[in-house]
């Protein structure tokens, strides 16, 4: 080798030397709003899930979100990636496709000749000319020649249409079916109406108001009723009302909209407009949203890691501060008042909507809890409210009561905010809401405890009874026993309630057969349900099989240890999961669900992250001492299942709970148990992360030697000091610190191996 080729090499190792130094340290180099990508998860369709998700134009837990529409109307997929077209652009509720939407309606430009209904208005548009950031939106409708912008308050937005020049442009205001009333006020530049559409629940006396002022004025004004111009009325009430304004514009007129809109009424839209518009430009809108993404984004800070690694987890943190939204809205008193879907009358305070718990209970809530607990105890005033008004707390909220999924985990949702120190509502109510719902089977399935009775006489729901999804039910419900058992032990509660629902809580038992080793639907007479596949879908579980719900023991793992035969063969079955085929067995559901398909195309066996039952299960190797497998694992899911872009989501983001376990994950712990303290560690992602709590207090998490490689942690120090636990506190996190965390390429297989490092279980060790 010549001198000088021994020279070149030299330089070019510094280089990549230098080169990767850098990338270990660098900070976050845009605003965090700007990393975050709302189209993450939007190339999605029924049949297979990357997300199911749409681009949310909103600001953090607002009442409304604004996204364009490439669906017919109706249709859940609102938006779509691979769709050619837009339809318009609407205000929205929606939780996810599957739930559809509510108290939604439809702003659409066009020019031309005057089409307006959902086909005709239609216009071909290509991601090259979108931008889509979490507090503005622009696309480029090229059959129009129009340029949409949007940018958002809680009630309220404005956009911006840059028309070209036109004897004949529009704009349509679709008020959409179901029940929608619209007026045209030319004098006043103004449109208002209302529409009544809701997917779900059934809400008594739903209206979503509008109020739409426009900065030129009307040189025509129609309404229509379905596809149909009425001629001879400004104001319409009908199935499908919508309105038609137009004018000339010279090329590049810029036409400015205010948009505001109310569950209670037109005054209200108004004053909702004024409060949060005012005289306020488009761009200055726009600085505020963007200020107030900034905001939230930046309570957590991210040094080092890919810029990939950077976009998708504030994609992901962008994802968990919307749901459930605020239903409630600022009278002319200064008053916090909301409409209930339950009486279709106006109450004061708080109420949240557009969330399922059997989802977002696991890891949504309890970082709220961490990082956001004000906007949570909101949400608790709010469940209070709920369960005033309606006599129940809600399981599936879409805006009311909606007849969907299993279990009781309003329960954990309660406890675990309370647990975690949040105060300032009625604790006592919460308290008497959750002993109703364990003891008694509501007007719908999905709320109250379907199956209660069985379950308070037996200690499970039974298979033979005709009631689905029973052992889901029964798992479900025996953890939701602890969550209660853990506020009535925090409220002092009599000591027969603590013991009561202390007993409950083991209820998981009766579903653990021995000669599987797997929870297994049984019958009334005791006896297990028979033929057993332990990879069939749904039946006696909820959108899983056997291999998915075991692990749902989230309070009593050491007690599925012992079950399982002990800490070596619990390992093994938690290994099993990984390297077992995918394969699955749908005659319940008559084909493939888009849950088993993302399972079987994910390349790891039966873990199926795409659906929550299964998410915490990596985890669970920290009961048993194997945290390096956590470790591994953590960061093969993150980099596997998790992209910032449309087909980022290994499934369906569902309302923020996929996102939390990616953010949760990233700080390198997860709550495992919701009802108690303890967050059960993995690995951090980063080199650096500081959270800065509501408190004040900052808590870092610095891996300097994180990279690809070292994704095993060889020690743990907490504030200085090692640490051997697998798990830390949340009011230690509270207090603010400093965990520091010396990674490894090679598992550390003695750190966090005995049983005085694991974390709590209901069930003593043994």
């Amino acid at each position: 080798m010549n001198r000088l080729f021994r020279f070149s090499l030299l330089l070019l190792s510094l280089a990549f030397t230098t080169s990767e130094t850098f990338s270990q340290k660098k900070k976050t180099t845009s605003a965090p709003e700007e990393l975050v990508n709302p189209l993450m998860g939007t190339d999605s369709k029924p049949s297979l899930s990357n997300g199911n998700t749409y681009p949310a134009i909103a600001v953090p837990w607002g009442m409304n979100f604004w996204t364009p529409q490439t669906g017919t109307m109706g249709n859940g997929w609102a938006y779509t990636y691979a769709a050619d077209k837009i339809r318009g652009f609407k205000q929205t509720h929606q939780p996810s496709p599957w739930m559809n939407d509510y108290g939604q309606f439809v702003i659409m430009p066009v020019t031309g000749k005057l089409k307006f209904d959902q086909d005709g208005r239609a216009s071909w548009f290509s991601h090259k000319a979108e931008v889509a950031k979490p507090y503005y939106y622009s696309v480029y409708l090229a059959d129009h020649d129009v340029t949409t912008e949007i940018t958002p308050t809680e009630r309220a937005a404005q956009f911006r249409f840059t028309y070209p020049k036109a004897d004949s442009s529009f704009l349509v205001i679709d008020a959409l079916d179901k029940g929608s009333y619209i007026k045209v006020l030319p004098a006043q530049k103004k449109i208002i109406g209302y529409t009544t559409r809701a997917a779900r629940s059934n809400p008594k006396n739903f209206r979503n108001y509008f109020v739409i002022y426009v900065d030129k004025a009307f040189t025509f004004s129609r309404t229509f009723r379905g596809n149909t111009l009425v001629k001879d009325s400004l104001e319409l009430t009908s199935n499908h009302s919508g309105a038609v304004i137009g004018f000339r514009t010279a090329k590049g007129e810029k036409v400015n909209l205010k948009v505001a809109s109310s569950f209670i009424s037109f005054e209200q839209a108004e004053l909702n407009l004024q409060r949060e518009l005012a005289q306020d430009s488009f761009e200055q809108t726009k600085e505020k949203a963007r200020s107030l993404w900034n905001k939230a984004l930046s309570r957590i800070e991210v040094e080092g890691g890919s810029d990939e690694q950077q976009r998708t987890f504030y994609s992901c943190l962008y994802r968990t501060l919307f749901f459930p939204h605020k239903m409630y809205e600022v009278n002319a008193a200064n008053k916090i008042v909301h409409y209930s879907p339950y009486t279709g009358q106006v109450h004061d305070g708080y109420r949240f909507a557009g969330t399922g718990f059997w989802d977002t209970f696991r890891a949504l809530y309890p970082f709220l809890n961490l990082m956001y607990p004000s906007i949570n105890q909101e949400m608790q005033a709010g469940l209070v409210n709920d369960f005033l008004e309606g006599g129940w707390l809600p399981e599936w909220s879409s805006p009311g009561y909606a007849d969907i999924m299993v279990g009781n985990n309003s329960a954990s949702v309660v406890a675990d905010a309370y647990v975690k120190g949040l105060r300032g509502y009625d604790i006592e109510k919460l308290y008497e809401a959750l002993l109703h719902g364990a003891n008694n089977e509501g007007p719908i399935s999905a709320i109250g405890r379907k199956g209660a009775e069985y379950y308070k006489k037996l200690g499970y729901v039974p298979y033979d009874v005709k009631i689905n999804e029973n052992a889901a039910r029964t798992l479900e419900y025996a953890y939701d026993d602890f969550a209660i058992y853990q506020l009535a032990k925090a409220l002092k509660k009599p000591q027969a309630d603590i013991d009561l629902y202390a007993k409950r809580s083991q209820n998981y038992r009766h579903l653990f057969d021995p000669s599987t080793g797997l929870m297994r639907g049984k019958n009334q007479d005791g006896t297990f349900q028979s033929p057993f596949n332990p990879f069939k879908w749904g039946d006696a579980f909820t959108e899983g099989n056997s291999w998915h719900y075991s692990w749902s023991v989230f309070h009593d793992v050491q007690g599925l240890v012992n079950l399982m035969g002990g800490k070596e063969n619990f390992v093994k079955k938690l290994d099993s999961v990984f390297t077992l085929p995918p394969v699955f067995d749908d005659t319940y559901y008559g084909s493939v669900i888009h849950e088993i398909k993302e399972m079987q195309i994910a390349n790891m066996g039966q873990y199926a992250h795409g659906n929550q039952p299964i998410q915490h299960m990596i985890y669970l190797y920290n009961f048993a001492g194997a945290p390096w497998k956590t470790q591994y694992w953590t960061r093969e899911t993150m980099n596997r299942m998790y992209k910032p872009t449309p087909d980022g989501y290994c499934g369906d983001e569902d309302n923020g709970q996929t996102s939390a376990w990616y953010v949760f994950s990233a700080m390198g712990f997860y709550p495992v148990c919701p009802g108690t303290t303890q967050y059960v560690l993995g690995a951090p992602l980063f080199q650096k992360m500081t959270l800065t709590l509501e408190n004040g207090k900052k808590v870092e998490i610095e891996a300097p030697k994180n990279s690809d490689q070292n994704r095993y942690v060889q020690e743990l120090k907490v504030n200085g000091k090692s640490y051997d636990k697998n798990w830390v506190d949340h009011f230690d996190l509270m207090k603010g610190g400093r965990l520091k965390f010396d990674m490894t390429d090679k598992p550390n297989t003695n750190r966090g191996t005995q049983e005085s490092a694991f974390p709590y279980s209901f069930s003593p060790k043994q």
